[in-house]
């Protein structure tokens, strides 16, 4: 994120501008580390007279132009990335005349080389507000223009943007690519990718398709499948959203050193190039990235054609998209309503893991510049809002709230919105008053606490309440539209025998309809995950499930919701650690769904290695380890399930017996039948036995040789990091702290650094982290200072002296108040591991 734009110098500048068009003209042949940028603004005044500025950062400037007019080119602030513009008139044509940097950080117009073939590969990524690292604009959301293209690139070279190419005419060794002029659309939704891709084209219901990747992957491109997700996607929103997708053609880009998941460009969709998989991956993976696809084609109208006027309201694109690409999923794909299964175990941890830290905030939040935004595409914003989207739609019913949505793009089609916009076509069309709920839900922040009551005589109930909490320093008591199951054994079997479904209201809801019903085996609030709230198992349902209940469900979403409370009673300590892990090691081989397995799996072991017992801690990884070590030798060859028991295992292999295991299906000397040790996990198999001492650094290079392509770089680099001796540590942090390195080879160097299994080698960076924290924070770019500040938190040095050091620094430094919440946001952490630990040894 280029500047720090603030939400009262964005609101007065749309007071003032009203922006029509931009032509830009790029010119990638200059060089391999900057491109010409020529921008042409036509934008009207409201003001004639007024003095206003245009954002372009990095840059060099040529020459600017203001009707007609040259401006002094010295006024340009490169680092705020402002030039100023004085004395408009009623209408007015700008000219700035740039050469910008392509960048390593993936912010702004990336550069990557191919270390296979050494070709060169761009792509864009401009939100929150980096358009103006590649082009002079106008950078926020509610300016909203129309953009017209033109590049000059090699010859060899693709070339793709907003809109399909009018023209492209060849100039000797290059091409010039004419765009024509976009719809409206905000600056952050612009794009271009360039370079030699390999692509697949289709079309559907008249939408032409397009999927990218780089040539040397392009044996690995399973476009077929991408494709039936796009046409399924299509077809799914175009049915309930009333609205035909409103960019023309489609096309997806798999793109290298991609910073997040994906990107909803218009028309232009990037996604992270990890997503066209050259190993074996489960069926886990495959589903989350068909829920990426969705995710991003549901922006296309939600965040796209309709944007948010400022940050504030960054939820209604993420919540929507989040929840629409669900819903599409149970609906339109083979996943089925396993997709919501997912979406309980996945996306609601996050929303309450990032919901009770001390950064908290509601969905609709306070957004004062650009420097919150960036912290805020967190679990809030994307997971909670889209779970009490769910709520709501339990609330008001699926078809009112549809109804909702097609009158709110009908009336908004591109233009810009706010919370209160939403609010009036759900009202209108669900004939409720929505302000009630939108201070209980989007308003306020926090999660609550549902937990059984009851009182039983000769088996049955005579007293059945559901109690509220929150604490006090979030006090809101929402109203919940729950289902309560009532689940009983019989024949081997955990079956619902009994629903009801209420509102919650309140500390203390009296559930009359279940007194006199008879004991089930187990209780479970919240039963079919209608509403967003952490829910509590009596002591009898958690009995059930830590005695073999949790295998013998019929239905994956209830053992999910089981899964799920287990984890959140034992962050919260209320359950043990070690009982935790005792009833993943119990019931997780009877676990079908991929993606529940791997996250239960995920957890306990971050159970064992953060909130065990120090003293038990060898024992609870040994039982993990043990567990799954059978569970490989027993599962069915070739299967999902038997890759993902040795994804889990390799992390939690520390004894020299389990290494021996992993460095025999390395060397091929005891592969399991039908497991393909292919690239990829060769990688993963080689950071555990370097971890454990038995590979080191010639046996990283050795790999890297078999495996010379970016993703064995980033692997390499990772592996480098692992070794466990002080001398490796300091040189990887050497390398982190240098500045030098590219996005995705940082980041893997921390995760290296960060080896859950050597804690005592991270001592000496307490102290060094934060001297150098905020150093980095002022001349780092966002995204590389961001990874910095939480991947490099001494989050391992599980001790009080962490807490402290943070709140030292805070309280001596007094750092940008992004900065302030990624430091509480690891001591938070801290602080519950510790009392999680001294729970586990009570």
């Amino acid at each position: 994120m280029a500047g720090n734009l603030t939400r009262d110098e964005a609101r007065e500048r749309a007071r003032l501008l009203k922006v029509e068009s931009y032509a830009v003209a790029l010119d990638l042949t200059a060089g391999e580390e900057r491109f010409d940028s020529v921008t042409t603004v036509r934008f009207a005044c409201t003001r004639p007279g007024a003095d206003t500025f245009i954002d372009l950062h990095g840059a060099r400037v040529r020459k600017v132009t203001l009707n007609g007019a040259d401006l002094d080119v010295s006024a340009y602030d490169a680092d705020q990335g402002r030039f100023p513009l004085p004395s408009l008139a009623e209408s007015n044509e700008l000219v700035v005349d740039a050469d910008c940097v392509y960048m390593r950080t993936g912010e702004g117009l990336h550069r990557f080389v191919d270390p296979v073939d050494q070709k060169v590969y761009l792509h864009s990524q401009f939100e929150t507000a980096d358009a103006h690292r590649m082009y002079a604009c106008f950078d926020q959301p509610d300016l909203k223009a129309s953009f017209q293209l033109t590049v000059l690139a090699p010859g060899d070279w693709e070339v793709v943007s907003n809109a399909a190419a009018s023209a492209v005419d060849e100039q000797g060794a290059t091409k010039r690519w004419t765009f024509p002029p976009t719809a409206v659309m905000s600056t952050y939704i612009t794009a271009l990718v360039a370079g030699p891709y390999h692509k697949v084209t289709s079309e559907h219901d008249g939408i032409p398709l397009g999927v990218y990747c780089r040539a040397s992957l392009a044996e690995h491109l399973d476009a077929d499948n991408i494709l039936e997700v796009t046409r399924q996607g299509f077809d799914f929103f175009h049915k309930v959203f009333g609205v035909r997708y409103p960019f023309g053609k489609y096309d997806q880009l798999f793109v290298p050193e991609f910073n997040a998941g994906a990107m909803e460009n218009a028309g232009c969709v990037t996604f992270l190039e990890d997503y066209v998989f050259r190993s074996r991956v489960t069926d886990a993976v495959v589903e989350r990235r068909a829920e990426t696809i969705l995710h991003e084609m549901a922006h296309m109208w939600f965040g796209d054609l309709v944007t948010m006027r400022w940050w504030d309201d960054l939820w209604l694109n993420e919540s929507f998209a989040t929840y629409m690409s669900v819903l599409a999923q149970a609906e339109a794909t083979r996943w089925g309503k396993g997709a919501w299964t997912t979406f309980a175990n996945v996306e609601k941890a996050w929303a309450y893991r990032q919901d009770q830290l001390p950064s908290t905030h509601p969905i609709a939040a306070d957004i004062p510049d650009m420097q919150a935004v960036e912290v805020n595409f967190d679990g809030i914003t994307y997971a909670k809002g889209a779970s009490v989207l769910k709520q709501l739609v339990a609330y008001v019913g699926l078809d009112n709230f549809l109804a909702g949505v097609r009158d709110y793009f009908n009336e908004h089609a591109w233009g810009n919105t706010e919370l209160k916009d939403l609010l009036t076509a759900l009202e209108r069309t669900s004939g409720r008053d929505l302000s009630a709920w939108s201070k209980e839900w989007l308003e306020t922040a926090w999660v609550n606490t549902l937990r059984p009551s009851f009182e039983v005589a000769d088996g049955r109930f005579t007293r059945f309440e559901v109690l509220q909490e929150a604490p006090a320093d979030y006090p809101t008591l929402r109203s919940h539209r729950v289902a309560i199951g009532l689940y009983s054994l019989a024949g081997g079997e955990l079956t619902r025998t009994k629903r009801v479904e209420l509102d919650v209201v309140g500390a203390r809801t009296v559930v009359a309809e279940l007194a006199g019903k008879e004991q089930p085996d187990l209780v479970l609030i919240n039963d079919d995950d209608l509403t967003y709230a952490k829910i509590r198992l009596d002591e009898r349902s958690l009995r059930t499930l830590v005695d073999g209940g949790i295998a013998k469900f019929t239905e994956s979403l209830p053992r999910a919701l089981c899964w799920s409370a287990a984890w959140d009673m034992t962050r919260d300590g209320e359950m043990s650690t070690r009982d935790y892990v005792k009833l993943v090691a119990s019931g997780v081989g009877t676990v079908k769904d991929l993606t529940v397995l791997q996250t239960v799996l995920r957890q306990a072991r971050q159970a064992v290695q953060q909130y065990a017992d120090p003293a038990w801690r060898p024992e609870g990884m040994a039982l993990l380890a043990r567990e799954l070590r059978a569970l490989l030798a027993a599962a069915e060859p070739g299967s999902d399930h038997q890759l993902a028991y040795l994804q889990a295992f390799a992390p939690v292999a520390t004894s020299a017996e389990d290494l021996a295991v992993l460095r025999a299906i390395l060397d091929g000397t005891d592969v399991p039948d039908g497991l393909s040790v292919d690239a990829d996990l060769r990688w993963t198999l080689t950071s555990a036995l370097v971890s454990g001492g038995e590979l080191g650094p010639d046996d990283i290079e050795a790999e890297l040789r078999r495996d010379p392509t970016a993703t064995g770089e980033r692997s390499a680099a990772l592996c480098r990091a692992v070794v466990p001796t002080a001398e490796a540590k300091a040189a990887a942090w050497e390398r982190i702290i240098g500045g030098e390195l590219p996005n995705h080879i940082a980041r893997t160097t921390i995760t290296g650094f960060q080896d859950p299994h050597h804690p005592e080698l991270l001592a000496p960076y307490r102290e060094k982290y934060f001297a150098e924290v905020g150093r980095i924070y002022r001349e780092w770019t966002f995204d590389q200072a961001s990874t910095f500040a939480v991947g490099c938190f001494p989050a391992l040095l599980i001790e009080e002296e962490t807490v402290r050091a943070a709140q030292a620094y805070l309280d001596a430094e007094r750092p940008p108040q992004a900065l302030r919440r990624l430091i509480l946001e690891g001591a938070d952490g801290v602080s519950r591991a510790l009392r999680n630990r001294a729970r586990d040894a009570a």
